[in-house]
């Protein structure tokens, strides 16, 4: 659906919900990440654990939101290219405390989670 039915008002829950999944920020991140746009093969490469079908769907959601734009090259064969916008440009650098914050913390966390998972039976 285009808006959250119980909570149509909301902004969080409605544009969070579309980019809060498991794959968006990954995407934007990789986007981020490159100075030139990407191919859709280039970040099927880069996040090699991500499907085609799943990348595809993900890349429509961020285009329809204005995250990202596709570019496609009438040739043969035909590429498509990928690119932040200002808009995904803006939400990535709002998102850059948090991304920081996980890759200064991933280490710990992976630490106490084995201890759990050693503790228990």
């Amino acid at each position: 659906p285009l808006l959250d039915p119980l909570f149509p008002d909301c902004p969080v829950r409605n544009i969070l919900e579309r980019v809060g999944d498991k794959w968006s920020l990954l995407v934007m991140h990789e986007l981020l990440l490159h100075a030139e746009p990407m191919r859709f093969s280039q970040l099927r490469r880069a996040i090699p654990d991500l499907s085609q079908k799943v990348l595809t769907s993900t890349l429509r959601t961020l285009e329809t939101d204005g995250f990202l734009t596709r570019k496609v090259y009438a040739e043969v064969p035909p590429h498509t290219e990928y690119s932040l916008t200002p808009r995904g440009i803006s939400f990535m650098e709002a998102c850059r405390p948090m991304v920081q914050w996980a890759l200064d913390h991933f280490a710990a966390i992976l630490k106490d989670r084995q201890a759990v998972f050693r503790s228990q039976p």
